[in-house]
This record gives structure tokens, C-alpha cells and sequence, in this order.
């Protein structure tokens, strides 16, 4: 009876497994981070290929920023609103010609702040006498009123311009292109060129002017000097407008009429911050290409990162094995490859950051552009390479965890 009362009795309950330990963030990135010291040339590698991916992009973004500052900084100092008239071609096709009047006519416009004009004459401009007439060298000569610079935004950097006082002499201002071409460095009354058969003193020396780059290869003489000496009809050949900036559209669209209200369809009206503009636009096109080759390096640092954390896998089987054997879950071990992959990512980003950083501040330093990085671009860099670590890295964790603890132990 008793051994019957015994085999009747209730078997023990087993003991509960014991639950795997958790594992904090911390803990993740600790063993995550231990994975990657123990291959650092590989992770460098791959990092490195993550990081000019992300510094092409980040360089490209900056430079463009950099560029369009510069711009909207030099517009800002030359003014938008410069307009330009210039004779076209007669119903006929032959050239035409804007009245001597048509400065005068334009100023009179009320939204016109100032009017100027530059004449192109046939003479030719030489260092001496002794050089031959056929080497002009691609020089103009113009005929050019007082208040020019007020309105063309022309600058001396050596001398002064044309004035009341010298405009009936022969006396020249030269841009910096005709200046460096003719071998004159300096302004002065020892100074002289030889033009149209005179021999005229160099008064004054211009700077580069972007919004008006046909001064940089010209000659000025003053307006009446032109006419009694160089056989100058008096036909002004560009008008350069000065119009309030709430009104260049309006004083654009009457500027060809009023230049020339006879044939105002002889009169071809264009504003010169336009150019900058389209080269700008241009740029920006530029920009985008090299972003594209930018996004596809760093697709290539993405498959770099995918193939590591692969190889990663295959080479730490016992240790997945092992883990495994001690308790750990399958989720542990997907995010540990996971954060690794992460980790390597956000190596390479802040890298590739840091390096268009100063890719970005080397170019625009050389270019004397202001250094300008959105900050867009920088937090932009860093998460796309998370993302792209996260895809490269999903299915190497995925694969680590799914891996049988006795297959990965029997590898040992």
C-alpha cells in the first residue's frame, strides 16, 4: 500500500527556467563597440568608404552655399538694379545706332536715379609708337562721360577719373586687363600710351567690375576728347541705368522706348546681374551632379559596411554559439551585429562630416568666399548614414541571430 500511495502521489514540479538577462542600451553599445576594436583595420576601411561618401556630399552642399553667398554678398555690393541699353540691328539688318540724346531721354525717367554712357570708337590703343599697328591686342577705346562710375559702379584703384578738367585732353583711364596688357602698373603724369596718334597720359586705373566686365579691356577718354581728336560720331553705344530697385521692372520694360522712341525695336535692354544669376544657375547644376556621385559613394560605403558586418558573422560563429549556449536570446544577438553596424555608420557620418567640413572651409578660403555649411547638410550626413548602417546592417543581424547555437558551437 505504501509503494501504491507513492506511485500515486504528484511528480515534483520542474524548476523554472531562469530568464536570459536583459540587456540595457548601455550594455548593447558596450558589446557592440567591443566587436569593432577587435577588427579596426577592416572597420576603418569601411568607415572610410562611409566618409567620403558623406564628405562629397557635405562639400558639394557647402561649396554651393559658399558660392551662392559670395554672390548674394557681391550683388548686395554692386546693386541689382544696373540696367543696360545698346544698339540692335535696323529692320533691314544692318547697325543701328542710339540718338545722342538717349541719355538725357532716359534720365528723365522718374524712377531713374542715374544714366550714363560709354561710346566705342575706331581708335586703337598701343604701350608706344614703336609697336605695330596690326598688334591691337583686342583693346577698345571708348568714349566715356564723367559720371560713369556713379552708375556703372566703376572703381579707381590707382589715380583718379576722367573730369571736367582733364575730358578735353588726352588723357586715358584703363581698365585692369588693358592696363596689364599695355605694361602700366601705375598712374601719373610720367605714365603715357599711345592712342589714336596721340600720345596720352594714363590718369587713372580701374578695378575688375563684374557687372560691367567690357571695362576691364578698355580704354577711356574723356567724351569731347573722342569727338575733336578720334573722329567720334557721338553715338552713345551701351547706356548703363541706375532705376530704383522697387522699379526695375517697370523702367526695364519703357528703357528701349524711351532710348530710342523712334525704332524702339532697334533697342536691345538687358540687366547684367542676369548673367550672374544664369551662372549661378549653372553652378547649382554642377552641385547636383556632384551630389548624385556623392550619394552614390555613399552607397558604395553602404555595401562596404554590409559586407563587413557579413563577414563578421561568419567569422564570430562560436562566439554567437556561445553566447547562445549561455542564455542569450535572439534578439540580443541581432541587436549587438545591429549596433555594430550602427556604430561603424556613425564612425564613417561624423567623419565624412568633419572632412567636408574642412574641404568646404579649404575651397571657399582659396576662392575668398565666406565658409558657409548648412546645418542641414551636417545633420542630413549623419542620419543618412544611419539609415544607410541600418539597411546594410538589418540582415547580417538577422542572419547572426537565427544562427543555431549547436551549428555555431560544432564550427569551433
Amino acid at each position: 500500500m505504501t509503494l501504491l500511495n507513492e506511485a500515486r502521489e504528484p511528480s515534483a514540479p520542474a524548476p523554472p527556467r531562469p530568464r536570459p538577462a536583459r540587456m540595457t542600451p548601455a550594455d548593447v553599445v558596450r558589446v557592440g563597440g567591443s566587436g569593432l576594436r577587435s577588427r579596426p583595420l577592416r572597420v576603418f576601411l569601411s568607415a572610410l568608404g562611409i566618409a567620403i561618401g558623406i564628405a562629397a556630399m557635405v562639400g558639394v552642399v557647402g561649396i554651393s552655399t559658399s558660392s551662392s553667398e559670395d554672390l548674394d554678398r557681391r550683388l548686395a555690393a554692386l546693386g541689382t538694379n544696373l540696367l543696360t541699353v545698346s544698339p540692335g540691328q535696323s529692320f533691314g539688318g544692318g547697325a543701328a545706332h542710339l540718338p545722342a540724346e538717349s541719355v538725357e531721354m532716359i534720365a528723365g525717367i522718374p524712377e531713374v536715379e542715374s544714366a550714363s554712357a560709354l561710346g566705342r570708337t575706331k581708335a586703337k590703343v598701343y604701350r608706344n609708337d614703336h609697336v605695330p599697328r596690326e598688334e591691337t591686342g583686342g583693346l577698345t577705346v571708348y568714349a566715356a562721360r564723367t559720371d560713369l562710375p556713379a552708375t556703372a559702379g566703376a572703381e579707381i584703384v590707382d589715380g583718379r577719373w576722367l573730369n571736367g578738367a582733364n575730358r578735353n585732353y588726352p588723357a586715358v583711364v584703363l581698365g585692369p586687363k588693358a592696363a596689364e596688357q599695355l605694361g602700366v602698373f601705375r598712374a601719373g603724369s610720367g605714365t603715357q600710351v599711345y592712342l589714336g596718334g596721340h600720345r596720352v597720359t594714363v590718369v587713372g586705373l580701374l578695378a575688375p567690375n563684374e557687372l560691367v566686365p567690357d571695362l576691364d579691356s578698355a580704354a577711356l577718354v574723356g567724351w569731347p576728347f573722342a569727338e575733336e581728336e578720334l573722329d567720334f560720331d557721338g553715338y552713345p553705344t551701351t547706356v548703363y541705368t541706375r532705376a530704383e530697385e522697387a522699379s526695375v521692372a517697370d523702367v526695364q520694360s519703357v528703357l528701349g522706348a524711351t532710348a530710342n522712341p523712334e525704332n524702339p525695336s532697334e533697342a536691345n535692354v538687358s540687366r547684367p546681374s542676369d548673367v550672374l544669376a544664369a551662372k549661378q544657375a549653372t553652378d547649382d547644376t554642377l552641385s547636383g551632379l556632384l551630389l548624385g556621385l556623392g550619394a552614390v559613394a555613399l552607397l558604395v560605403g553602404g555595401v562596404g559596411v554590409a559586407n563587413t558586418m557579413v563577414i563578421s558573422v561568419l567569422e564570430r560563429r562560436s562566439e554567437i554559439g556561445l553566447r547562445r549556449a549561455l542564455g542569450a536570446t535572439r534578439g540580443q544577438i541581432r541587436n549587438q551585429f545591429l549596433c555594430e553596424a550602427l556604430l561603424l555608420s556613425a564612425l564613417g557620418g561624423l567623419g565624412g562630416v568633419l572632412l567636408g567640413i574642412a574641404v568646404t572651409s579649404g575651397y571657399a578660403t582659396y576662392q575668398g568666399w565666406p565658409s558657409v555649411v548648412p546645418a542641414w547638410a551636417m545633420a542630413g550626413g549623419v542620419v543618412a548614414t544611419l539609415v544607410i548602417g541600418g539597411l546594410a546592417g538589418f540582415y547580417p543581424a538577422v542572419r547572426a541571430a537565427r544562427l543555431p547555437p549547436t551549428e555555431a558551437l560544432a564550427t569551433t
